[in-house]
Parts: structure tokens; sequence; C-alpha cells
């Protein structure tokens, strides 16, 4: 079987790798650093082991959740239906499925939530229901912003600050304003009114890395995962790229994947008819909180009005994880601010944080953490094919139908997967449809 070397160990690359292993071709991935899994990861400080930043999945993430079962990771992910609201003072509203067909399925979690009011649950209802008929009938949703288009329906102010900013920045990762409205409506189609349990939120149960360690790799023994070896330099020959520099070593391969954030491709790979000007980033910061008690016993929940937007119960309430998307404001923000933030914040939501004493803090603030979904932008993001015939792309910033997530990055190294094997003349398909 032809050879194949990825260029990244993310998500894009691993799933790239675990595609063409279980197809049985020879592959190898060179990742930079010790550990694989790129900004979906983890790693030891201290005593502890911790993820770079919470992240979560929804039951319409199918190819996520494919990549889980291919290396027997599946189990490991804990799935929630209830999502909860809570208003500063610790009132909490609870989104849950009823009995109603979608895209019903939320009426009497909507009718109950005291987080809106009557007359903005309406407007909401107006909105959701403009969504559901504009999803495949305007063709300018790319080129407008979700917060344009919230504006132009009416939406009033507390409606898309409690809910669809809440929502939004949290599952892309970029403010309204600046967030492409095709991206906004593919996340509420799928994860919120194509079906009654699509929206129920994975949580891992394990540390992020452990998802795709080293021994969950045994199953696919053509696959080898190399880490510390950066790709140094890529060489050409007349017909396409000749050899990798790895640690100041030739590695030789049939067919070679990027699977690299888009500011390395730029700067490593040959040149490319890529606009790679579009492309900025959108930060995210995550902060680690120990507490001598417990000072919460909800497994988790998104907290409104505030800078902090969701935390994680990681053990027993001890130990929160709060997260922070679209964190400009917190970049320059020196680490004992910001955790004073989050302490002053997260204890308007959890009394109990008053008469808990802080032990230990960590804070992760991922500058460059994904690529920001601004309108215009869908157009430009490459497909895994390139102008070098044996050179491919993956990685969330390439056009895998779907902004920069999780599933975004399987996505595209399914994608990836798929351009490897038409090129060697045996097409298979790995990609997973999405479920409406």
């Amino acid at each position: 079987m032809p050879h194949v070397a990825i260029l990244g160990g993310g998500l894009a690359g691993l799933a790239t790798a675990a595609a063409l292993g279980s197809a049985g071709y020879d592959v190898e991935v060179f990742e930079a650093r010790p550990f694989f899994g790129g900004r979906a990861t983890s790693y030891p400080i201290g005593e502890e082991t911790i993820d770079n930043c919470q992240h979560i999945l929804l039951r319409c993430c199918v190819n996520l959740l494919d990549f889980y079962e291919r290396l027997g990771a599946a189990g490991q992910i804990d799935f929630y239906r209830d999502i909860d609201f809570i208003e500063p003072g610790g009132r909490v509203s609870r989104l849950h499925a009823g009995c109603l067909p979608a895209p019903l399925h939320f009426a009497g979690a909507f009718s109950r939530a005291t987080w809106l009011t009557l007359a903005e649950k309406f407007a909401l209802g107006r909105g959701l229901l403009a969504m559901r008929h504009q999803r495949l009938r305007r063709q300018d949703l790319d080129s407008l912003s979700m917060q344009t288009w919230l504006e132009q329906h009416h939406q009033p102010p507390r409606v898309i600050e409690r809910f669809w900013r809440q929502v939004l920045v949290s599952a892309i990762n970029e403010e309204l304003p600046l967030m492409s409205a095709a991206h906004g409506f593919q996340v509420f189609w799928l994860g919120f009114l194509a079906g009654p349990d699509f929206y129920e939120m994975g949580v891992p149960a394990v540390p992020l890395a452990e998802l795709y360690s080293l021994d969950r790799w045994q199953r696919y023994p053509r696959v080898q995962l190399h880490g510390r070896a950066p790709v140094e330099a890529v060489q050409m020959n007349g017909v396409g790229i000749a050899s990798l520099s790895v640690n100041g070593e030739a590695r030789q391969a049939d067919a070679y994947v990027s699977a690299l954030p888009f500011e390395k491709a730029q700067t490593l790979l040959p040149p490319l008819p890529i606009d790679w000007s579009a492309f900025t980033h959108s930060p995210i910061t995550g902060i680690h909180l120990w507490f001598d008690r417990p000072v919460t016993q909800m497994p988790h929940g998104t907290m409104l009005d505030r800078t902090v937007q969701w935390f994680f119960n990681k053990d027993e309430g001890r130990y929160l994880q709060v997260v922070v998307s679209a964190s400009r404001s917190l970049t320059e923000m020196p680490r004992a601010v910001v955790i004073e933030l989050a302490l002053r914040e997260l204890a308007e939501f959890l009394p109990l944080v008053h008469e808990a004493k802080l032990v230990k803090a960590h804070v992760v603030k991922e500058i460059r953490a994904t690529f920001s979904a601004c309108p215009g932008l869908e157009a430009k993001r490459p497909l895994a094919i390139t102008a070098v015939p044996n050179l491919f792309l993956a990685g969330d910033w390439t056009r895998s139908g779907w902004p920069a997530t999780m599933e975004g990055a399987v996505r595209s190294g399914y994608l990836a997967a798929e351009a490897v094997t038409r090129h060697f003349g045996n097409p298979l398909t790995f990609l997973k449809p999405d479920v409406a």
C-alpha cells in the first residue's frame, strides 16, 4: 500500500491517520510536540493533568464520534440531556428536550425558563422559526454577520445576549458581529432544531490526550505516531513533494497531508493559491480552579451576563474548569487578574465559592485557538486537494463544511483521506453525512 506522511498530530492529522490506517495505508504522523491532539489535548502541570481547555461535543458531531469509535474511545464520553442556564444570584433554568417532536422539543423547557420574559420567549420563537424557514432559501448568509441577521429579525437585546450569544460564541468561538450567519444557522439547525437529542452535550470523562493515547493506535499497526518530530522543511522536485526534513533527517512518502494550522502551513508549504490574509485567529481562555471543598454539585452550567461563560465540574465540585470563548478582553490581562475575575464572577452563580479557599489555579490562554469564522471566509477556505499533485490539506480551517470545532477538524481529516485514496486510484468514503 502507498506510504503517506502527515504533517501535524492534531485532531485533523489523527483523523486522517485513522481513516487511512483503517484502509491499510502505511501512515506516519509527525508532530512537533511530545503529545498529540493539538489544541484539544491535555498535559501535566505539577501533580495535575489538565486539558488546555474544556472541549465538548454534541450528538450531531457524527464524524467526531466515528473517530472516537475508531480508536475505541467512544465509551469515554459522558452525554448530558440537561443544559443549565444560570443567572447572577444562582437561579437556574434547565434546557431539556420534552416529548414533542423536533423542532418543538424544547417548548416545555422554554415555557418554564425564567431567564427570559414571556415577550422575549415569543421573540425568540419567531427568530427560530425564521431561521428554520430561511436555512435553505436565503443565499447571502455567509456574507452577513449573525448579529446583522438577528437585528434584521428584531431579536431583543436581552434575547441576543442571554440566548443567541451564549450558545453561539461558545460553539463557534467568535463574537456575533464577527461571525458568519451561515455558521450560526448551522449550529442551531443541527444542534437545536433538526432532532430531539442532537443537542445533548458530550463531555470527555478522561483527560483529552487519553482519547487518542498511543496504546489506542495498536489496532492500526501500519500507523506510526512520531512526537517531538517537527517538520522543518519541505523539499520539492519537478512533480511534487520529494521529502520532508524532520529533525534534520529526510523522510520520504508517496503522498503528504498537511494538517498544520494555517499560520504554519503558510510558512512551510510550497506556494499555494490561498488568500492567507483572510484567516485570523480568535482566542479561548481556560481557567482552572482547585478549591479546598466542593463548591457545586452541578456537572456544568452556562453563566449569563458575565465575562465567564461556562464552568465544568471535574472533581466532585473541588476542581472547576471555567471557559471564556472569544476571550480577546483577557489576552493582555495578567494571570492574577484573570483568576480574580473568574472567582468574583463564579461566586455570583455558585455561592459556596465565597466559603471555599482557593488552593491553586492555572490559566491557559490559547491565543490561536481557532480561526475567526467571519463573513465571506467560506469561499476562501481551501479544499483538500491542492495544485501540488501529491500534497493534500486538512485542518479545521480548510473547507470542511463546519466552523472551527473538533467535528470540523475530523471532517477535514476524513476529506483529506478520501482525496488521498482517489489520488491512488482506489476511492474510499470516510466522511459521514450530517444528521440533517
